[in-house]
């Protein structure tokens, strides 16, 4: 059986934080795809073609990495797309809190989807999307945070 893993997120925009992850997981598993999933809570700053395409630049050398946008549950991404672990990324102690009661809820809807969780670098501790997206909005100088594929398309705007 294939290791395949599903990376669910808004990756509104892909971060160096979101990279830093997905590369460290590259060799753990099989196959690894992003899933940007909708949110209905979230109003996104990019489109979900814009942050489809910025994964598929990043990794179009990594046959490996793949990337999918998806509604709903993603226990149901999981099974559309044959992943049989879901990849969640932890900054602080909190966010374990958080990602442990969802995976446990993910669990309770599909006990064969386990979920495996990495430790972001300290580097990149305090890279969010969240506030990556509130210091672009004000005019502030986000190049560090954000990958080249990223920078380049979001300089053009």
């Amino acid at each position: 059986m294939q290791r395949i893993c599903l990376f669910p997120g808004t990756f509104d925009p892909v971060t160096l934080g979101h990279i830093d992850i997905i590369n460290r997981a590259i060799p753990l598993f099989d196959k690894v795809i992003v899933g940007i999933g909708r949110n209905v809570n979230k109003v996104p700053m990019f489109s979900e073609e814009q942050r489809l395409q910025w994964v598929k630049d990043i990794y179009k050398n990594q046959s490996t990495v793949d990337a999918v946008v998806y509604d709903g549950l993603t226990v149901n991404c999981c099974k559309m797309v044959g992943a049989n672990f879901i990849l969640r990324g932890i900054r602080y102690v909190n966010d374990f809190e958080y990602e442990k009661a969802i995976a446990d809820m993910n669990r309770s809807l599909d006990g064969h989807i386990e979920t495996v969780f990495l430790t972001c670098l300290p580097q990149f501790t305090s890279v969010a999307s969240t506030l990556v997206r509130d210091v672009y909005k004000n005019g502030g100088d986000v190049s560090q945070f954000l990958p080249e594929e990223v920078n380049s398309t979001i300089a053009k705007k």
